[in-house]
């Protein structure tokens, strides 16, 4: 990743070619092109963000190298996405994706950032210990595909004093 800075952005609707591309890729239950048009547009508590390499246009590189969202209501954010192009995983991209996601939270007022994540996906489960999220409970029979549990997990961030 030496031959390009990473950026991260708000998602677009005219990224939803490629991410709709992306969730093939990354998901055996993908979510449709159409289901992320509705929640850019018509979905006013949800957020989507991008990591776009920059320069744009690095020959052989892809124009969206994570991306994710959640929804912002009150003081808690719920994580409902999070994916890493299959060719740039394990390069810190999905962290650097929950860093910044977690920092736009906290900033639109967010103080609990909760999500699940398949029982068997150790890996994402490891990251978000790293970033501070705790397991909170277990969802059983969470994932309709094949009807694996989901770890919730939540990271608590301090509360301003009053």
């Amino acid at each position: 990743m030496s031959d390009f800075n990473i950026i991260f952005q708000p998602m677009s609707v005219e990224d939803l070619p490629i991410i709709e591309e992306l969730e093939q890729r990354c998901f055996t239950t993908p979510w449709s092109g159409q289901t992320y048009y509705n929640e850019l547009v018509h979905n006013q508590l949800s957020f989507y963000w991008v990591l776009r390499p920059h320069p744009p246009g690095v020959e052989g590189v892809p124009p969206i190298l994570a991306y994710g969202g959640y929804w912002l209501t009150g003081d808690e954010a719920h994580i409902v996405t999070v994916a890493t192009h299959p060719d740039y995983r394990r390069q810190r991209l999905g962290q650097l994706l929950m860093e910044q996601m977690i920092k736009r939270a906290n900033m639109g007022g967010a103080y609990d950032i909760t999500l699940e994540v398949r029982a068997g996906n150790h890996a994402a489960q490891e990251m978000y210990r790293k970033l501070g999220f705790v397991t909170v409970g277990l969802r059983k029979k969470y994932y309709q595909d094949n009807g694996e549990d989901a770890v919730l997990m939540t990271l608590f961030l301090p509360r301003d004093e009053e």
